[in-house]
């Protein structure tokens, strides 16, 4: 049985250290949910493990983090579901012009690529026998490849530049490169357990592919009964709601039961509900007080455990960490500036563009954990790109102050404003997830 008072006095200190820090970086112009992911990584061995050695070990004991995890994974579920659910396929076919569809694609191409060059140099060094170089490199890409649409979404609120042609062709963007980039990752999972699982990848991939057919084209039009409920009362009952978050769950089971893994259950029943725009608000309302104020911190201190800033050791690893970031932002920020650019923007939009895809955040958080958990990165690894996914949120507001202040934006347009509109109202959820 796990120790109650240990769990509890946990609970109090991560979500203190979060609210605390989030605080203190939204005095310095930074989105609440940046300084929870570096409150995160203060909790563990970087620094409070390092400063504490004792405290922490009495705190963060070994033999209790099963359960900081589990609850922690419960919340990040939940999130993902919320991702999904404010991701609008209907909406993103309106802005399927020249930049969104260029620039999705070479955002997600760009560093990519990179990424795969730069597997090259470091697998030899970074890596080992027990992990085949393709799967080193495929994570690599997709990890660098990924924006994260709910900081990005509340950077773009908080500059008020959701109205701005930029803040819409980016949402725009980061909804497609989200949904692609999990894609890529779903994938991946899939080979490399595939390699240790007695099952063959093609029946994976076959019940994979049925399952995905069911969800959106079966399960999709049964999932119409939650809006019209909505629709008749203004509400749904405590049973409805029970009923919507057990389909998450059996979602989630059925993905990881095919060998990918429970987020991607999550995201995909969360991509496939109604998306009418006062139901998906009520919607996020029930699930998110809990899921942001008190599990996705959690998920914050259960990565800064595992993550030790001390084991990026010496001039030559980090190198190693800097080069991660370089490749990182130069495929990213420096490929959706180029694409976007040859698009027809105005170079200082184009900039603010690649400014913008380049924000990870709290996906990058996510997606590193699922490399870790499934052995294609090593713990070293995992510390140099976590530090990279806080540089690159972190550089977002700065530069995009000093490259597209909102003044300067064009936000007089009547097309821009319509526009804008309705992202603002497509991404409450990323508003809300970031908090």
């Amino acid at each position: 049985m796990p120790n109650l008072f240990l769990l509890t006095l946990q609970l109090a200190v991560v979500l203190a250290t979060c609210r605390v820090v989030g605080w203190l970086f939204r005095k310095i112009h930074q989105p609440k949910v940046v300084g929870e992911m570096f409150a995160g990584i203060m909790l563990g061995p970087s620094l409070f493990g390092w400063m504490a050695p004792h405290a922490s070990s009495y705190l963060f004991p070994a033999s209790s983090l099963g359960f900081l995890n589990a609850l922690s994974q419960v919340g990040v579920v939940v999130f993902m579901f919320l991702v999904g659910l404010g991701i609008n396929p209907r909406e993103l076919k309106k802005h399927g012009h020249a930049a969104v569809v260029l620039t999705s694609h070479v955002s997600i191409t760009a560093p990519f690529v990179l990424a795969a060059f730069l597997a090259l140099y470091l697998y030899p060094r970074l890596s080992d026998d027990s992990v085949r170089f393709s799967s080193f490199a495929l994570f690599l890409g997709a990890a660098m490849s990924i924006t994260a649409f709910p900081v990005l979404a509340r950077i773009l609120d908080e500059g008020n530049m959701l109205g701005s042609r930029l803040g819409t062709v980016a949402i725009a963007c980061a909804a497609v490169n989200d949904v692609t980039g999990w894609c890529i990752l779903a994938y991946i999972v899939v080979l490399v357990r595939a390699a240790h699982s007695p099952t063959s990848i093609w029946i994976t991939l076959g019940g994979i592919v049925v399952f995905g057919v069911a969800m959106i084209y079966g399960v999709r039009h049964l999932l119409r009964g939650f809006e019209r409920a909505y629709g008749r009362k203004g509400a749904l009952s405590e049973n409805l709601m029970a009923l919507m978050m057990l389909l998450v769950l059996a979602s989630a089971l059925f993905t990881e039961y095919l060998g990918i893994h429970l987020l991607f259950g999550a995201f995909l029943m969360g991509a496939i509900m109604p998306k009418e725009k006062r139901f998906v608000r009520y919607v996020l309302d029930r699930f998110e007080t809990i899921t942001i104020t008190l599990l996705l911190p959690l998920f914050f201190a259960f990565t800064g455990l595992r993550t030790n800033i001390a084991a990026i050791r010496g001039p030559e690893m980090w190198m190693y960490c800097v080069l991660i970031i370089l490749v990182a932002t130069l495929g990213k920020l420096g490929g959706s500036m180029l694409a976007s650019w040859l698009s027809g923007m105005p170079a200082r939009e184009a900039a603010g563009l690649g400014i913008l895809m380049n924000t990870r955040g709290l996906m990058e958080l996510v997606i590193l954990n699922i490399g870790l958990d499934i052995g294609v990165i090593s713990p070293t690894v995992f510390s140099m790109m976590v530090v990279m996914a806080l540089v690159t949120t972190f550089m977002t507001r700065p530069l995009l102050a000093m490259i597209c202040p909102k003044h300067g934006l064009d936000t007089t347009g009547e097309k821009g404003e319509a526009e804008g509109v309705e992202a603002s109202t497509r991404i409450e959820s990323g508003k809300g997830a970031v908090a």
